[in-house]
């Protein structure tokens, strides 16, 4: 058993709304895998940075935020906006960028 954070009522375990208030209750975060596309994705984004290491270093200062904040939206299983996809295409990887706008969202365990 689980108790609401907002009345602090005792809710089942498996619960989504609590009964007494209808507050929404945290749902965990599930264990989803990612993709392979979103796998072969963050592969590129990370050979993106290597390269752009090779040429410039100025370039590092946004590929490198741009794949960590891709990786961890993965990890979490959040989605990521057309806006971050195409800017990733333009001045990451081309290759990953593509599959990042190829990628409908949905990780292997949530398909349906």
């Amino acid at each position: 058993m689980k108790y609401c954070k907002k009345c602090g009522a005792q809710i089942e375990d498996e619960s989504v709304v609590c009964v007494h208030c209808g507050c929404a209750v945290d749902v965990p975060a599930n264990n989803a895998q990612p993709s392979t596309l979103q796998t072969v994705a963050k592969v590129f984004m990370i050979l993106g940075c290597i390269v752009s290491a090779f040429y410039f270093l100025i370039p590092l200062c946004w590929t490198i935020p741009m794949t960590v904040k891709y990786c961890h939206s993965i990890e979490q299983n959040q989605p990521v906006s057309t806006a971050f996809k195409i800017c990733s295409l333009l001045f990451v990887n081309l290759v990953a960028g593509i599959l990042m706008l190829c990628d409908n969202g949905e990780s292997q365990n949530n398909k349906y």
